[in-house]
């Protein structure tokens, strides 16, 4: 078939974001991002609906230039030409669809892309941090945005009204006049019928985006809610948060069923009001037959459009803009506050072919090339030290060159569901092998330096399944193979953070053995308290804060050094 999606998705760049624009602009500047698709597919929808308005048109010029005379050989020309509008019109819905879909899943795939890079991947470190309701966001509220079929579905509706009149005045134009009139009206007084619905639909978005938020992060956080015993207190304020969010729900269907019972209402009068005249004409002998048939198919045609407008493109209009309004805010969210380089004033320098981090604007850790850092710090130190890392803009380097020269693996690595190689490949296609004999000797390495051999062996399992969040594997298994990952990528400088707390001793021991051979000629920090892996580094940094039982003759308050192995 014409126009199926490809195997592999196009490449899709994220939104720019102009924070001047409103919420307004910037859901049009989604819904008419893919012109290159959403004009062909108006192009055909119009056909289709140039279709559904030329059946009734046809069919009474059948009926008077063939059936009244008897002339079959005119008959049969007629029903060719009927037969050519319906592949017309039939080619034209279908064809439009396919691309308004193709469409729909490419701006879908870039307003997801936009929100993980501004507000899950935010630049700044004191960003807020993303909740439960960012699940909304990404699934029900970028569904409702990506409107690309407002762009098709209600101009070329509304292209078949203006042809449907149009033809009418070639049939009997008082009929097209008054067509002509009380369409925009009757469209208008549907629309001011949807100005409650409207409102109501972004505060029900609004509650639903906050229930699916608690219960995410109930679920998240249930095991600390029940170690302290408040179950019992989170599962009623999830009731009461479900039971607004459903009385929401209640209040958004009835305004719905109320503005579908009025626009429904308005389009029946109206096309009712048609028929009659057409029949009047008819009696009065203003119109043949074909002519009276004619025009009651033009003003039935009338009606789905008419429908379609009031009940898919004015409530679907609603939801888009209540969507993208918090998108938006969302989106804004993430670049409203000032911009810092981390909670204590942080900042990473680029000095030659050295890295220079500093914290609280006097203590700094120098990193040469191919040395390993083994850095002590609490955890208020070590979370922000993980915030500069992670942050390009603390850097003096170019935002493309720091995310290519320093990857940082914070203790807590995410895994999404999926196998085993595409926790290291986004695009790992499942039961086909790389072809790269560099990618896969990095893979075995990496399993090999993160002891993964007793679940994984050596790259050959890259096809079986993690699980959700990797809940198919231990605790340990998950956090081995969060290492591997960062391993595999062997970046010029590599940041890992507590990453063994959560293995046994033995393993431990393995792989602090194994990772100074697994980065030589690379530069690595580990931030952690772990004996075996300090013993490995070629120098540690104490950040630690000196208290009462720690005194401060050790050492310098800002930086404390070791050279060696040796704590």
């Amino acid at each position: 078939m014409l126009w199926q999606a490809p195997a592999q998705p196009p490449r899709a760049d994220a939104f720019t974001i102009a924070p001047e624009a409103g919420s307004r602009r910037f859901l049009l500047s989604v819904m008419f991002s893919v012109k290159r698709f959403s004009i062909p597919a108006l192009a055909l929808g119009i056909a289709w609906q140039a279709g559904e308005a030329l059946v009734p048109v046809v069919m009474g010029a059948a009926i008077d230039r063939a059936l009244a005379t008897g002339d079959w050989q005119r008959l049969l020309i007629w029903l060719a030409v009927l037969a050519a509008v319906f592949v017309m019109l039939s080619l034209g819905f279908r064809l439009a669809t396919q691309l308004v879909e193709y469409a729909t899943e490419i701006v879908q795939h870039r307003l997801r892309i936009t929100l993980s890079r501004e507000v899950l991947h935010a630049d700044r470190s004191d960003a807020p941090r993303p909740d439960g309701g960012t699940v909304s966001l990404m699934t029900n509220d970028v569904a409702r945005t990506a409107a690309i079929g407002l762009t098709m579905y209600p101009v070329a509706e509304f292209a078949g009204i203006i042809i449907i009149a149009s033809t009418l005045l070639f049939v009997h134009w008082p009929l097209g006049l008054i067509v002509l009139a009380g369409v925009p009206a009757a469209v208008w007084l549907m629309g001011l019928l949807s100005g409650r619905l409207a409102q109501d639909s972004r505060k029900y978005q609004t509650l639903l985006a906050g229930t699916v938020g608690r219960a995410s992060d109930l679920v998240s956080g249930y095991r600390v809610i029940k170690g302290i015993r408040a179950d019992a207190e989170a599962s009623r304020r999830y009731r009461l948060a479900s039971r607004e969010t459903l009385a929401g729900a209640y209040r958004n269907v009835g305004l719905l069923g109320r503005f579908l019972v009025g626009s429904n209402t308005v389009s029946g009068a109206f096309v009712g009001g048609v028929a009659a005249l057409a029949a009047w004409f008819a009696v009065e002998g203003q119109i043949t037959i074909g002519e009276l048939i004619a025009a009651v198919g033009l003003a039935q045609a009338l009606l789905p459009p008419m429908r379609m407008v009031a009940m898919n493109a004015v409530p679907a209009w609603a939801n888009a803009r209540a969507s993208s309004a918090r998108i938006f805010d969302a989106l804004q969210g993430s670049h409203t506050s000032p911009r810092r380089s981390g909670r204590n004033g942080g900042r990473a320098v680029d000095v030659d072919s050295r890295l220079r981090l500093s914290v609280d604007g006097h203590r700094a850790i120098d990193l040469d090339c191919g040395e390993m850092i083994g850095v002590l710090a609490t955890e208020r130190t070590a979370a922000s030290v993980i915030d500069v890392l992670l942050s390009p803009e603390s850097s003096t380097i170019n935002r493309g060159s720091y995310r290519a020269r320093v990857t940082v693996s914070p203790h807590h690595a995410t895994l999404f569901s999926g196998t085993v190689g595409q926790a290291f490949v986004p695009d790992h296609d499942p039961g086909t092998a790389s072809d790269s004999v560099t990618e896969k000797s990095l893979l075995a390495k990496a399993l090999h330096t993160a002891a993964c051999d007793d679940f994984i062996s050596s790259g050959e399992d890259a096809d079986r399944e993690i699980g959700e969040m990797g809940n198919r594997l231990s605790g340990g298994q998950r956090q081995r193979l969060a290492l591997a990952r960062a391993l595999a990528a062997f970046p010029p400088v590599l940041v890992l953070h507590d990453p063994t707390t959560a293995v046994d001793s033995v393993t431990e021991q393995t792989i602090a053995g194994r990772l100074p051979a697994a980065r030589a000629g690379r530069s690595t920090i580990v931030i952690t308290a772990s004996p075996p892996l300090l013993g490995v580094c070629d120098r540690i940094v104490d950040l630690r804060e000196p208290t009462e039982s720690q005194p401060t003759a050790e050492g310098p308050k800002d930086i404390q050094e070791t050279e060696g192995a040796d704590v």
